[in-house]
């Protein structure tokens, strides 16, 4: 049984790579000796990233993808098995939120996209690197939910109903290979600080900042490195679990 024992030599896919969350994680894989495969739907962001993880191209492989297409995810990892010889590591980060409207008023195009891209997209990344895992009889993969799976509430019916759908596969997937040498673990992020946020008036970022009891937005490098922990050997008897990066929001 091939399994990985230390960070040099391991390889990771990050998808929604070039967005501030997953460029902390690819910097934090590259950072702990990880070659990490930067995938993103837009190549020039995933390029300029990869480059500066590492000039080389050695380390840092950029990727495009559409994580609703299931042919274009199969490419994605048969070009990281074409560079690196292994995947040890998935990250299903990419995600979308839209129709910010009541559900009854929500545009059915929203809400097909939004399912397509947060919940058929992480299927889709796990059944097309699962094989290459169980081959090798080690593996991680972490998917990125959202506090919005859990409670629902301040959040786009489609948005909540998918994130809340990655947990529930994440419980299933993990289900099915535990005895396998494959850990597959979902995180629940709450408001996390990007760009965007800075864009809204002051009072709609206090009501949003309000919700975390801890009292500040979360930072894209906390939860890298939640993800470089679930990723590593240190987490070995973890599987199928839902782990909590909200500031203490969550209510259960």
């Amino acid at each position: 049984m091939d399994q990985a024992t230390t960070g040099d030599g391991r390889v990771a896919i990050v998808t929604g790579a070039a967005g501030t969350i997953g460029t902390a994680m690819c910097e934090r894989f590259v950072r702990d000796g990880i070659r990490v495969v930067v995938a993103d739907v837009t190549i020039e962001p995933a390029r300029a990233l990869a480059h500066r993880l590492d000039p080389s191209g050695g380390r840092a492989l950029a990727v495009a993808v559409d994580v609703t297409d299931y042919a274009r995810v199969e490419s994605m990892v048969d070009g990281a098995l074409a560079w690196a010889g292994r995947i040890d590591i998935l990250v299903n980060n990419a995600g979308i939120s839209e129709g910010h409207v009541p559900s009854w008023e929500m545009p059915l195009d929203a809400w097909r996209r939004t399912i397509d891209v947060d919940l058929t997209g992480v299927f889709h990344g796990c059944r097309a690197v699962l094989p290459s895992m169980l081959e090798r009889g080690w593996g991680r993969i972490v998917n990125i939910s959202s506090i919005a799976g859990k409670e629902g509430k301040n959040n786009p019916a489609a948005y909540a109903a998918a994130k809340a759908g990655v947990i529930g596969l994440t419980k299933s997937v993990a289900f099915e290979v535990a005895a396998r040498g494959i850990l597959v673990n979902a995180i629940t992020p709450g408001s996390i600080w990007t760009p965007a946020w800075a864009a809204l008036g002051d009072e709609r970022r206090e009501e949003v900042r309000s919700r975390h009891p801890i009292g500040r937005f979360g930072q894209a490098e906390e939860v890298a490195a939640l993800v470089a922990w679930l990723s590593s050997e240190e987490c070995s008897f973890s599987t199928g679990a839902v782990f909590d990066i909200s500031g203490g929001r969550a209510g259960h």
